[in-house]
């Protein structure tokens, strides 16, 4: 079953999962400063979920297959985003955002035993 596609009904619904850490976050972006990578449609790495933070404006996230929803996040709303799944934003007139990172507990611990 090594690289077999499991199903995860958690991602399915676009439910956070319980055990995950923050490890990482942007820099927060304006319509002026977003990077055209996040403008196109990309994904995180598997393992890895984040968080949207809108925090003035809006921001319309866009998810592709096989979800394929549209959000108009603003000031104070998060937008899920399931590892794998390919997504993209577009900011609205006005919007200051960052996107936090997380992955499971032990990932880390993994990280870190492989280095060494």
């Amino acid at each position: 079953m090594l690289a077999a596609e499991l199903e995860c009904p958690l991602c399915d619904r676009m439910e956070w999962p319980e055990g995950l850490i923050s490890h990482r976050r942007t820099k927060v972006m304006d319509e002026e400063s977003v990077p055209a990578g996040l403008l196109r449609a990309h994904s995180t790495k598997r393992g890895v979920w984040a968080k949207i933070h809108v925090l003035e404006g809006a921001l319309e996230y866009r998810i592709e297959d096989p979800v394929n929803a549209c959000f108009t996040l603003t000031k104070g709303q998060v937008g899920i985003i399931v590892p794998e799944v390919r997504h993209r934003v577009a900011p609205g007139r006005t919007v200051k955002f960052f996107v936090e990172f997380w992955r499971a507990v032990n990932s880390e611990s993994e990280s870190n035993s492989r280095e060494t």
